[in-house]
């Protein structure tokens, strides 16, 4: 009897793991989710100042996708 039960709930999940998800946030309500305060840096002046030292020196590497040769110029 409770293996049965165990089973029916094991076969419930199963089966609502195969649904489709639906996301959580709406498009509506995406435009707040980009905004520059959500971001994980303190100074984003500086974040993109560092951003754009480092493509400059790991540009020759294509890590980032920046163009260039790494020596610095654009």
């Amino acid at each position: 009897m409770i293996l049965r039960r165990l089973l029916c709930i094991a076969l419930l999940l199963c089966i609502a793991a195969c649904t489709p998800i639906k996301p959580w946030v709406k498009p509506y309500e995406r435009q707040k989710i980009a905004d520059e305060i959500m971001s994980f840096g303190r100074d984003p002046i500086a974040d993109s100042y560092l951003h754009h030292v480092f493509d400059a020196r790991e540009a020759a590497r294509g890590g980032d996708g920046a163009s260039g040769g790494g020596c610095g110029c654009n």
